[in-house]
């Protein structure tokens, strides 16, 4: 794994026990899963590359677009879904015709793969990508690894 595979991880998991909080995007303090990818961006790349616009709880399902997907493919660098590295990010699509609208960052891969992610009702934590979870997944990401 390489070392700055190893910081994204790094990061992730300094962010473990911060509460759930809606739209917010401060470790220890409160964030959600939005929240924790912008935070691990902002220790390892800096300033973040555009400005959150606010957002309800349902996202954009009213409207059905795919508003986090298209940011993620703005800013990271989209990789097939299954070939999973350590410090990738993983989209998920929580529902069946719903809108993909929950990230986690890979934190362990092999046979028994995790990933980090700021869960409603648990907070930031680290839980197996077992299949349900992996069932849910449309897109994987990595970071613009030159910028790190």
């Amino acid at each position: 794994m390489s070392e700055r595979r190893e910081g994204i991880v790094a990061e992730a998991r300094s962010w473990l026990g911060t509460p759930y909080v809606h739209q917010a995007a401060t470790k220890g303090a409160g964030t959600d899963c939005l929240g924790l990818l912008r935070g691990v961006w902002r220790a390892l790349v800096g300033r973040e590359p555009e400005a959150v616009p606010a957002y309800s709880k349902d996202w954009s399902e009213p409207q059905g677009e795919e508003r986090m997907w298209a940011a993620a493919q703005r800013h990271l660098i989209e990789k097939p879904k299954f070939v999973l590295e350590v410090g990738d990010v993983l989209l998920f699509r929580m529902r069946d015709r719903s809108v993909a609208k929950h990230l986690g960052i890979v934190s362990e891969t092999g046979e028994a793969p995790r990933f980090i992610h700021a869960y409603s009702g648990y907070g930031v934590v680290e839980n197996a990508l077992s299949d349900p979870w992996r069932r849910r997944v449309v897109a994987c990401f990595e970071f613009p690894l030159e910028d790190l």
